[in-house]
């Protein structure tokens, strides 16, 4: 799926915006795109608006030319590392944009580090030596969504979930969403960022 989606990112505590508008050529394929006049040919299906707060680990979001050149850096090894565990790699970009917004020094106030806000606990069990590496950090996250897929049997709200809150959080209810506003917000965010064509600036 071609993308030319842009996210307007502003600083953390003032949500931004941008308006995408989604084509669809003759042979079905689909483009995301921030300009409504780049696709000669193409149906316009939908136009939405695709808004971002702050990240999970609270401080500031990157501005948007910061953000656009981590994600075209970080986009070949996230697509290596979703082959490798057997992951849609928009799910990966877009659990990176709810936790840390790209910050890949972002440290949360329960202490989870990094991209993908590891826990210690959480790292040292998936062999992770160095959470502040990005690779190492990226490739446990990984290897976690990957474990929680396995454990929920494909559920991918039910990994996204647990992610957040934990498997004995999910469990606890029944392998259900836990009824927490955090982890509510959370899923509905990372399901919004994987709806609408994450994988950008490639």
């Amino acid at each position: 799926m071609a993308c030319g989606l842009v996210l307007g990112l502003a600083l953390a505590s003032q949500p931004a915006w941008s308006d995408i508008y989604k084509f669809e050529d003759a042979e079905g394929r689909i483009l995301l795109t921030d300009n409504p006049r780049v696709a000669r040919g193409m149906s316009l299906l939908k136009r939405f608006r695709f808004s971002y707060a702050e990240p999970q680990s609270g401080g500031r979001a990157p501005a948007l030319p910061r953000l656009k050149k981590r994600i075209h850096q970080l986009s070949p090894y996230i697509n290596t590392v979703a082959q490798r565990h057997g992951l849609d790699p928009d799910l990966i970009h877009a659990v990176i944009l709810a936790e840390s917004a790209y910050r890949e020094k972002a440290l949360s106030p329960k202490g989870a580090m990094g991209l993908m806000q590891l826990m210690p606990a959480t790292a040292e069990r998936l062999g992770v030596d160095d959470p502040w590496d990005p690779m190492q950090n990226i490739e446990g996250g990984a290897k976690y969504l990957r474990f929680l897929l396995d454990r929920y049997q494909g559920d991918v709200e039910l990994a996204v979930a647990a992610y957040n809150a934990g498997e004995g959080a999910v469990d606890k209810y029944g392998r259900t969403i836990p009824p927490y506003k955090e982890t509510i917000t959370y899923l509905k965010k990372v399901k919004e960022f994987m709806s609408k064509g994450l994988v950008a600036f490639q």
